[in-house]
């Protein structure tokens, strides 16, 4: 069986694709990591993937916001061709800092509509960088969470990463992402000030997903600062079964 074709977006300041990368080729796909200024000089050649990664890192030095030149660069150059692509049912997942640009170019939590979440500073001020306890959402819709444990650890690495919604409208818009399905992934505990401790976000097709933490640097056991270095030597990490719920979905496809 061919190998789905994953792209996975690089440029000045993205610093995990090749992780990502490496991530979704242990879970049986064909990542080809393409930097934004080729992607950007020959549109059309992201209908040759099924499916994009947008990985973390500090895009353009985060110039403007976390996320917000690439945002910008993205949703000018390719924005009609996104649109063809997430109508195509091809999913789309964005890290960290793809999460912000996801949110920044409106994909998520409604694609191509009205903005209703940013990703703000955390509310302590500080840059976080350390393992955390997360959740699944028990309705959601996401497919890049499916059969995932109840919780597990990732690790985390960012100064905005608190999700605020429409001033005046948190708990109406809360309420329905929750109803919908939308919301993935939650912090065990309150990290960072993230509203109802909202650590993933998917739209309503379950297949764009943007998340804070790195699932791509939890793919081993290894990775963990806790584990045993002869026990879990073979062991996967929870962060790979992300990449293999969306390669399940492609070969179900």
């Amino acid at each position: 069986m061919r190998a789905p074709k994953v792209l996975v977006l690089t440029g000045d300041g993205i610093n995990c694709d090749r992780d990502t990368a490496r991530a979704f080729a242990l879970a049986g796909a064909e990542p080809v990591i393409v930097h934004i200024n080729d992607l950007l000089a020959d549109r059309a050649s992201v209908h040759k993937y099924e499916a994009i990664a947008f990985p973390g890192g500090f895009s353009f030095g985060d110039d403007l916001g976390s996320g917000q030149v690439l945002a910008l660069k993205v949703a000018l150059v390719l924005g009609e061709e996104l649109n063809v692509f997430v109508g195509a049912k091809k999913p789309v997942i964005g890290i960290c800092n793809g999460f912000q640009a996801l949110t920044k170019l409106g994909l998520l939590p409604e694609p191509f509509g009205v903005r209703t979440m940013a990703l703000a500073r955390n509310s302590h001020g500080n840059f976080l960088d350390r393992w955390v306890g997360l959740e699944v959402e028990k309705n959601t819709v996401c497919i890049w969470t499916r059969n995932l444990e109840t919780t597990f650890p990732l690790p985390i690495r960012h100064g905005e990463g608190r999700v605020v919604f429409t001033r005046g409208e948190e708990e109406n818009i809360h309420r329905q992402l929750a109803q919908k399905g939308q919301i993935a992934l939650r912090y065990q505990e309150d990290i960072n000030g993230s509203y109802g401790r909202i650590a993933g976000v998917c739209d309503p097709t379950g297949l764009v997903f943007g998340l804070m933490p790195h699932p791509e640097a939890a793919i081993s056991l290894l990775q963990h600062p806790l584990s045993s270095r002869l026990a879990d030597r073979e062991a996967p990490g929870p962060g790979l079964k992300f990449f293999q719920n969306c390669l399940n979905y492609l070969r179900e496809k």
